[in-house]
């Protein structure tokens, strides 16, 4: 499979920027792939990448870096903001709206690292093509 990589890197990154890479990063895979796969591949990188985005311009100041690459059997997303913090679970029942983005990226990545960085962190979240 060739390496097709898409890559934003200013600080005006936004949950819009990133999906339309992703889109356009997906077009030569999603032709190979049975419909419903393809489908659902799509839907789960939107999601995905709408919830790392989305949670580093609330909460991280915004998005230093992004990008979305075919790296064997993997799609790749790469999102980098200026914080040090590492996303984790909130407490079911706390009461407030949100806060289950992070569980839902969790299920739907076939692998997730946070690389905490000196001037801030990098997410990879990787979904399997097959």
């Amino acid at each position: 499979m060739s390496s097709v990589a898409g890559v934003v890197e200013t600080e005006g990154v936004s949950c819009a920027d990133a999906r339309s890479v992703v889109r356009s990063v997906l077009l030569e895979v999603c032709c190979g792939l049975p419909l419903p796969r393809a489908q659902r591949l799509r839907d789960d990188a939107l999601l995905v990448v709408s919830e790392l985005t989305a949670n580093a311009l609330l909460h991280a100041g915004g998005v230093t870096r992004f990008t979305a690459s075919l790296q064997g059997d993997e799609l790749q997303l790469r999102v980098s903001d200026g914080s040090r913090e590492v996303p984790r679970r909130l407490s079911t029942g706390h009461g407030l709206p949100g806060g289950y983005g992070w569980m839902v990226v969790q299920r739907l990545c076939s692998r997730l690292d946070v690389e905490v960085e000196q001037d801030g962190k990098t997410i990879t979240a990787a979904l399997a093509l097959n």
